[in-house]
């Protein structure tokens, strides 16, 4: 298995990084690289996307989600996973549970995509163990990984809310595979077995969790809906592996456990799609049903939607204390306040994502042309000798030494705006008494963070510009001297006699007065 290559999202020009820009532009432009990327980005776009079909046999979503028997169709759960009507508890929050939900049948899938929701909740800061979807060769109904079993075939993506190695990186997301015979080194978070990973906090978050695992053309990508805002597609990228190989049949399921911590582990939904390449004939839809059947199920759902109607007029009846208010619609002040404060926690969330994708970007157009450089250095160096080669290495060097720079000073630019989504990212929904106090705290710290930021660009586009264009600090006029030398001595002297004929009169006034006892 290939290692993996991190790709973020393309995102547009935000007003904060226009200055940022126009400086690197001083240093990119001219050499064709910023046309490059634009050119490869708009045929990318242009690309065809691949034909998704919807499989049912290897999906699941509410409502009426467990049959009358308790089991949910296509799918064998074991251990503590509890299915309900709209939802699948892998593993409630009590300690040491673990349970698990698979298909029954291997899925023969030369592509995929899986769209998983779920959330992962709990009353303390810290939580255990984790959640883990899987696509291995055999089922792992129970097992110490994640409620799974070790030693699989396949892949896994960890979704792991405990730090076992104690490097303070959890929440974490981490794609691990497996050919069946190594073990899963739990108690440090398979950090040497790691193939990708990134860094998100998925537990207690206002809106469900979204997880999209695609593989294509040999590539497993992972993308992350972080469940601040309630829209389907706001995925943002996670990880990606190159040349991945996975057992050609396999079974998809879902795992949870916990430990001395313990969370809830709803699954929400877990959808399948089968994917076609462009100019391949796409799979063929199942045998359609009998003419006979099809009048059968409509008369069924006939029935059934009459039974339902009646119930609904009798329960009408039966509950006349329990009709629709209008009033019950118009929210109040307080839920309006708290519902503006989570708006303005959002919008700030969505901007700040944006500076950081654009951050990425412009670092990774800095490490291509960097190595195109270093590579131009060595081709040149090794095949133009004399006093003439010797300048145009000179320039190539200090052209390399300002890129390096540059690099280094958005890397800490970078760095700032990842500790600020970070921070935006730990803001709880304001539903407690204390919500409106911490929003405002937590409002306070991302504006210093942008604050950190901005001078940082400004710091950038001052270092980049020549020397002649930089601006000049005005010189500041003496200062005047209010109080000489002369006039404080005396001012000490007058201090000193008067404190000396005070303690002076204190010592007669008490003399006189032991004259009494």
């Amino acid at each position: 298995m290939a290692g993996s290559r991190r790709r973020g999202p393309r995102a547009g020009v935000r007003p904060l990084l226009c200055a940022l820009l126009l400086s690197l532009g001083r240093f990119a432009g001219g050499d064709g690289t910023g046309g490059d990327f634009a050119a490869a980005a708009a045929a990318g776009s242009a690309a065809a996307p691949p034909h998704r079909r919807f499989e049912y046999k290897y999906s699941f979503k509410g409502p009426h989600l467990v049959q009358s028997d308790g089991t949910v169709p296509f799918w064998a759960h074991a251990g503590n996973a509890i299915p309900s009507s709209d939802q699948i508890r892998i593993a409630p929050s009590l300690k040491s549970q673990r349970g698990s939900v698979w298909t029954k049948t291997k899925a023969a899938f030369e592509n995929w995509e899986v769209e998983v929701t779920f959330r992962v909740t709990g009353r303390g800061r810290i939580g255990a163990d984790g959640l883990a979807i899987w696509y291995t060769e055999n089922q792992g109904l129970e097992g110490p990984v994640f409620g799974s079993a070790d030693m699989w075939n396949g892949v896994g993506i960890f979704f792991d809310s405990f730090d076992n190695d104690g490097k303070k990186n959890n929440p974490a997301i981490v794609i691990i595979g497996n050919n069946g015979q190594v073990h899963y080194d739990h108690q440090n978070d398979g950090a040497n077995q790691a193939l990708a990973s990134c860094q998100r906090d998925f537990r207690n978050k206002p809106y469900p969790v979204r997880a999209k695992i695609t593989y294509y053309q040999k590539a497993l990508t992972v993308m992350i809906n972080n469940g601040f805002t309630p829209d389907k597609n706001d995925y943002e990228f996670c990880a990606k592996l190159e040349n991945m190989v996975i057992p050609p049949q396999g079974h998809f399921g879902i795992s949870a456990a916990t430990g001395g911590l313990a969370d809830d582990h709803d699954v929400l939904s877990f959808l399948t799609f089968q994917l076609t390449e462009p100019g391949k004939e796409p799979p063929t839809a199942d045998k359609e049903i009998s003419e006979k059947e099809k009048e059968k199920y409509q008369e069924e759902f006939e029935h059934f939607q009459q039974e339902l109607d009646k119930k609904k007029e009798e329960f009408q009846k039966g509950h006349p204390d329990l009709q629709w208010h209008p009033d019950e619609v118009f929210e109040s002040v307080g839920d309006r306040e708290l519902r503006q404060i989570f708006e303005g926690q959002n919008r700030i969330h969505l901007e700040i994502k944006q500076l950081n994708r654009q951050l990425d970007m412009i670092l990774d157009e800095q490490r291509r042309y960097v190595s195109s450089l270093t590579e131009e250095i060595s081709k040149r160096g090794a095949g133009i000798p004399g006093h003439q080669g010797q300048v145009t290495q000179q320039d190539l060097d200090t052209i390399v030494n300002t890129q390096h720079e540059i690099l280094r000073q958005v890397n800490e630019v970078k760095n700032s705006m990842s500790d600020t989504v970070r921070l935006v990212s730990g803001i709880q929904h304001p539903g407690s008494a204390g919500g409106v106090y911490e929003s405002t705290q937590h409002f306070n710290d991302i504006k210093e963070h942008l604050h950190i930021v901005k001078r940082d660009i400004d710091n950038l586009v001052q270092r980049n510009m020549p020397l002649n264009e930089r601006p000049k600090c005005p010189e500041l006029p003496p200062f005047p001297s209010c109080l000489s030398t002369m006039h404080f001595v005396i001012f000490v002297m007058v201090q000193t006699v008067l404190f000396i004929g005070y303690i002076m009169y204190r010592t007669q006034q008490e003399a006189a007065a032991k004259k009494f006892f």
